[in-house]
This record gives structure tokens, sequence and C-alpha cells, in this order.
């Protein structure tokens, strides 16, 4: 995978919506390494002007993620009860909650226009989060030449992705900061960490295996290399990044006690995934209601936080980040993939 990608360094800066930007994954393939784009957030077109800025900036290889989600299961009543339960903190901040809700995200399992996209651009990676797509999109994009991977946070997922013919795969790891990559979140989670599941999937798939989970530092690279990983997936460590699109409020909580007490929630979006401790987070605690499913409760939530945030408050956002928080410095992208090359070489 290495060779076939031109990269120097065993390091992948993680697809983060909201917080990965053209110029952060410019800047960490120039680097050496591989930088990505988040584009299951958005439209086509919004795809298509991120991914054209970015091969305008590099020329290295660069990966594009998609969310791959099942259609939300819609319940009026269960929307109704959602909104009812976070009511009272909208009038806190002199709102009031969406009559509505939408579900605000288009997964790529739906979207033929995004994958006509993918195909005319012919990005060097595609990566899929939440599951996989169908068997025909899988042979389009790799006839189109992409190199393409999947997150996993079991085996049964990784031998999935295996059969579907993924190339590689991401081990996602409990820690990991941002959403859970579960391909059905009604299921146990066992809970895996990121070098357990490192281990088992290195030895019992024929897939190359990327760590990714609570690795903030050259020496946990070295670590997962040395656990069988081909690669190391890093998000956390980029948040901070003057490259990303982080906002004050999110940049300030990395760099509090709230670093230290990152917690999962399902709260915020519908689906597990893991955060910065924050109001929104002890929201969830309390409310009685169960949030709708992704991605028609985070429609909710981003206009919770547009309340917040207009009155002064920046603790309602989706501040995601990993176990390994604590360990965030602020230093530009590029600085940061030569510190990492250097702790890698360091640790032997």
């Amino acid at each position: 995978m290495l060779e076939r990608l031109g990269l120097d360094l065993p390091i992948i800066q993680a697809p983060m919506a909201g917080v990965s930007t053209p110029a952060m994954a410019a800047a960490v393939c120039e680097a050496g390494a591989l930088g990505s784009i988040a584009v299951g957030a958005g439209d086509v077109s919004g795809a298509r002007d991120a991914i054209m800025r970015l091969q305008a900036l590099t020329r290295r290889a660069f990966n594009v993620n998609l969310f791959v989600h099942a259609p939300p299961r819609r319940s009026s009543a269960q929307e109704a009860a959602w909104l009812s339960a976070l009511a009272p903190t909208f009038r806190q901040f002199g709102a009031e909650p969406p009559s509505t809700l939408s579900a605000i995200y288009q997964s790529f399992a739906e979207s033929d226009e995004m994958l006509r996209l993918l195909v005319e651009l012919r990005p060097a990676v595609v990566s899929f989060h939440f599951g996989l797509p169908d068997e025909a999109a899988i042979r389009a994009l790799k006839e189109a030449g992409c190199f393409l991977l999947a997150t996993a946070t079991s085996l049964a997922e990784a031998k999935a992705a295996q059969a579907a013919g993924v190339d590689a795969v991401v081990a996602q790891g409990y820690e990991a900061g941002g959403h859970r990559g579960l391909f059905d979140p009604d299921v146990q989670d066992d809970c895996l960490g990121t070098f357990a599941l490192t281990r088992l999937l290195a030895r019992n798939t024929a897939l190359p295996v990327i760590a990714a989970g609570g690795i903030m530092d050259g020496q946990g690279i070295r670590a997962a290399l040395d656990l069988g990983a081909i690669a190391a997936q890093l998000g956390t460590a980029f948040i901070a990044c003057p490259e990303s699109s982080a906002d004050a409020a999110f940049r300030n909580a990395l760099f509090s006690e709230a670093a230290h007490h990152t917690t999962m929630t399902r709260a915020i979006s519908g689906r597990p995934a893991r955060c910065l401790a924050n109001a929104f987070t002890k929201l969830g605690l309390s409310i009685g209601a169960t949030p709708p499913d992704y991605p028609v409760a985070y429609d909710a939530a981003k206009a919770l936080n547009a309340a917040a945030m207009a009155a002064g408050d920046g603790g309602f956002g989706a501040q995601w980040a990993g176990q390994g928080a604590p360990l965030a410095r602020l230093l530009p992208a590029a600085d940061l993939i030569r510190a990492l090359g250097e702790e890698l070489r360091a640790a032997g």
C-alpha cells in the first residue's frame, strides 16, 4: 500500500467531517503521509469542490471518505419526543427547537451521483465508514483505479470488507474519536481497543491493517506497526492544526480538562461517537427520550449548537475527539507529520 500510494511515512490523517480541510490534507500529503477529506457530510457539489481544491494543492495521493450508513428509520412520535426533551435547553438560549427534523446526510449507498463523481475525479484512495457499498459501486471504483479502505470495529466487519473486495481495513479501536464505524449501531459493540483489534485483524484476515484510535505520537505508531499494522491513522492529533476547521470553542476545549474525560454518546447524532465531555454530552445523560436515528438526531443537535453559539456558549458542539486528546499539540499539519516521523524513527 505505502509503495503504491507513494507514501514516505506509514501515517494517515483521519478524514474528520467538520475538521479536515483540503488545506490540511494537502499539507499532510506534501509532508509524505496520506491526507484525507470527508465528504459524507455534504452534497455532491460540495464534494466536487473539496476534491478539486485538494487536487489543485497536491499531486500526491489523498483519501476521500464516504459515509455508508443505513437509511434512518423515521418515527414522527419519536422525533417529536426528542425535540420536546431538548426544548428547555433551546429556551435557555432564547430559541425554539425546529418544528420538524430532516435526514441531513445522504448515504453513499443511495447516491449514484456521488459514485459518478468519484469515478470521474478518480481520487487515489476512497474510504468507507459505517458500512460497505454494494458490489457494483466497489467494482466501479476499483476500475477507476481507486484504492479502497473500510473501517472495521470487529473481525466480522473486517471479514465482510475482505469479501467485498476492499483493499485494506482501518481497525478502529474504542479509543477513537468521532463516530464508531459500526456497520449496525444496534448490535452489541464489543468495544475492542485499538491494539487488541489491530492484532486480531492482522492475524485473522488477509487484508493490510491500519490502526486507528488513541494514537497521538511516533511511539504509538511504532506500537501499532509492531502489532502487525502497515500504518496508523490519527485524527485527534490534527484538530489543533491551524489548517483544520475546528472552531475556537473546540480548540479551547481540546486543551482543557475536558480532554481528560472523553465520552461515548448517541445524543448528538443518533449514533455512538466519542466526544470531549461538554454541555451536550451531559445533557444527553439526563434526557429520558431516545434520540432518532442518525443523521436525523444530528439535525436537532446542529440547531441547538447554533442557538448556543449565538448566545456565546460553545459547549454544545460535536467536539469529536479520542482518548489520546490530552496529548494534542499545537503544530501546523506539515510540522506535525515531521515530528511524528522523527518520533517514529527514534522509537526504532
